[in-house]
């Protein structure tokens, strides 16, 4: 019992960096709650395990996957190139060196902006392409972080079902 307490202890300290890195994109976030799920489910076996890391895996999945398949989407349609969103990555490396925790959001919106102003050759419609292309990745850690949440409900019921349902 004091393996499964202490599992599921570091499986929560896990969740909440692993949202914090959905937020805050230095880690794989997603990738972390799956992992931990994953770990938690071995330890602890059993139905409630198993079946607590399944859904996980689906709601991981989904918030995954429709992040990259919507941005995508919104981002092609807008015609802004890969390109420019390499081009505020850089922005972002820098800027989470020049501006810790910040400098990732700064930078990338800089980057960004430089890259969509030199590509347009105008600074007005630089500034509009970013935006777009901003709300576009933003909507995309919405729905990325609306699946974490999800991920992290079911967990803490499944928790519960596992400590107190006996």
């Amino acid at each position: 019992m004091e393996i499964d307490l202490l599992t599921t202890i570091l499986v929560v300290i896990a969740y909440g960096i692993g949202i914090w890195g959905i937020i805050v994109p230095v880690l794989p976030g997603t990738i972390l709650i799956w992992l931990s799920t994953l770990v938690w489910a071995f330890v602890i076996g059993g139905n409630t395990g198993w079946i607590t890391f399944g859904l996980v895996t689906v709601f991981s999945t989904i918030g995954v996957v429709a992040s990259y398949v919507l941005t995508g989407r919104r981002l092609k349609a807008a015609e802004v190139p890969n390109s420019s969103i390499l081009f505020g990555a850089l922005g972002a490396a820098i800027g989470f060196f020049v501006i810790p925790v910040l400098g990732i959001f700064i930078g990338f919106s800089v980057g960004l902006f430089l890259a969509e102003a030199r590509r347009k050759g105008d600074t007005v419609q630089g500034i509009a392409s970013a935006w777009l292309a901003l709300k576009s990745l933003g909507f995309g850690i919405l729905v990325e972080l609306a699946m974490a949440f999800i991920s992290a409900f079911t967990f803490a019921i499944s928790t519960l079902i596992f400590f107190f349902g006996n």
